[in-house]
């Protein structure tokens, strides 16, 4: 693993806790001004800047404090000289929807630029897979 690779599997992990923990400062440390997110819950067209990409997460934390999880299951990260991407896959659920879906995941798509020696991360992308067809055998 190279120290770029390091660098930002360190800033997804404290990104994760930091969500985890509804720390909206630390949910936006290590995000660039210009950010575009792309999430389950519309807009549709994305949120665009560092002030829509803060206005997603009360109702999220909200949603999170009865008892939801948020934790990284599986990273990868890929980085180049000044940008990067990782990918995983994450709990993010409420226990009882991990008993009635065990295999579902959150999928995270991160898109990363390098400034004056920083990562910062400029794309988000959240998804889950499409569990409305029962015969589906793939889908928890």
């Amino acid at each position: 693993m190279t120290d770029d690779e390091a660098q930002i599997r360190t800033l997804v992990e404290r990104w994760a806790s930091a969500v985890h923990k509804g720390d909206l400062p630390q949910v936006l440390a290590d995000h660039a001004d210009d950010i575009v997110m792309f999430d389950v819950p519309p807009p549709y067209d994305g949120v665009h800047g560092i002030d829509a990409y803060r206005d997603t997460w009360p109702p999220f934390f909200a949603w999170q404090a009865q008892g939801a999880s948020f934790e990284i299951v599986s990273l990868d990260v890929v980085a180049g000289v000044d940008v990067a991407y990782a990918y995983a896959l994450l709990h993010c659920e409420t226990p009882q929807e991990r008993v009635e879906h065990p295999a579902n995941r959150l999928r995270l798509t991160l898109g990363l630029r390098k400034e004056e020696g920083r990562w910062l991360v400029a794309h988000e992308h959240h998804s889950f897979p499409d569990s409305s067809d029962p015969d589906r055998s793939d889908v928890g």
